[in-house]
């Protein structure tokens, strides 16, 4: 249907008509032309003036084209001015409206920085080392991975002294005894269900979930990954959430630097998700953890391998933490060979040899080192 038949349909309408809410009257229009209803819905304390009817009307027919929602350019850049610039939740490696990605080997520490961000998020005050801009708010901690008691156990003192949570932080756990009611096909059915009623009954804005294995059981097909992170963007946009979903790495080879590839499962999670950052354990020093950035929208990349950030697990008095201890490059923390010979130099061959035409300037910006480091190892091939 034409914008003008639509027009000439809508100048049809009787005056009664056209002074209802702009929802029924375009619902009206809907039906008769089978267009999808409702198109928009109008809340105004006064009727509507007929004419503000119909160009709402047509403005909002012309713009939908099936999935799509076309507007000029200005209308966009006009529509994005009045929504709230997004704040740093976790330094540059999370911010609101988000969808992210913590993944990291096991026994890394990914759940002891989780609780960390949402007791920071919801005091309102940054982790010693980080920053925040965000105010402080509600935040909920989806714990799949420990019980109550170890839960106690790490946020206490010899299970004495607990560490006082503020009220804004929350945390959830599945309650063993709980049917999964017979509409539903499947427990992951279920419990993305209860995900929605958990947003609908908290009002929250900020959700932590550990981990994304308790969502889907198969993430490693592009055919399993992609509807979880498509329910998982819509709750997202539906509820304008920000959100943090831990992951697991699979078997790794610590001679190699961390990347996307990295993220156990479909490249779909990584393709899907706003952001995303790792926690890499140090082979100089086991005591240390590294963060680095590996997918960024809302900022450049600013924890690269070039300057990651350095943590030390720690536990003063009834609070376990990431400790910031400074910064450094991701080689030097990468495990050497049995022949001696450092990956990052096996690394700077391979590329040399893949790309003949690469520049040693730009071998040193792929990899993150000097260009003079990258010169030295491809004069001793």
């Amino acid at each position: 249907m034409k914008i003008e038949d639509y027009r000439a349909y809508l100048k049809g309408l009787s005056y009664e008509e056209l002074m209802q809410t702009a929802d029924e009257a375009i619902a009206a229009a809907s039906n008769h032309l089978n267009l999808p209803a409702p198109i928009v819905e109008l809340i105004t304390p006064e009727p509507p003036k007929p004419d503000d009817v119909m160009d709402l009307a047509l403005k909002q027919y012309d713009s939908q084209l099936g999935l799509f929602t076309i507007q000029d350019g200005n209308e966009w850049m006009k529509q994005a001015s009045e929504q709230a610039i997004p704040q740093k939740l976790f330094s540059e490696f999370w911010y609101e409206g988000e969808l992210c990605i913590l993944y990291a080997d096991t026994n890394t520490g990914k759940s002891i920085l989780a609780v960390q961000i949402a007791d920071s998020i919801s005091k309102g005050i940054p982790i010693a080392g980080f920053s925040m801009d965000a105010p402080a708010q509600k935040a909920i901690y989806f714990d799949f991975e420990l019980c109550a008691k170890q839960f106690e156990a790490r946020y206490s003192d010899n299970y004495t002294n607990h560490y006082v949570f503020h009220p804004n932080f929350q945390r959830a756990e599945i309650n063993p005894d709980a049917d999964i009611p017979a509409q539903f096909r499947y427990f992951e059915e279920y419990l993305t269900h209860s995900l929605e009623l958990a947003i609908q009954a908290t009002g929250v804005k900020v959700l932590i979930i550990d981990n994304i294995t308790y969502l889907r059981t198969e993430t490693e097909k592009a055919a399993d990954a992609m509807p979880l992170m498509k329910e998982l963007k819509e709750l997202k946009l539906r509820y304008d959430l920000s959100m943090l979903v831990l992951a697991h790495t699979p078997k790794r080879d610590s001679l190699k630097a961390f990347d996307r590839n990295d993220l156990s499962g479909s490249k779909m999670l990584m393709n899907f998700c706003d952001s995303s950052f790792c926690i890499g354990e140090s082979t100089a020093d086991k005591s240390l953890r590294y963060l680095k950035q590996i997918k960024a929208r809302n900022t450049e990349i600013v924890y690269d391998a070039r300057n990651i950030s350095l943590c030390r697990i720690e536990k003063p008095g009834n609070f376990l933490q990431f400790a910031h201890c400074g910064y450094g490059k991701e080689h030097e923390h990468l495990r050497r060979s049995e022949e001696g010979v450092n990956y990052l130099e096996l690394r700077v061959k391979q590329i040399a040899e893949e790309n003949p035409d690469w520049s040693q300037r730009r071998i040193a910006e792929e990899i993150g080192v000097s260009v003079s480091t990258v010169n030295r190892y491809i004069k001793a091939a």
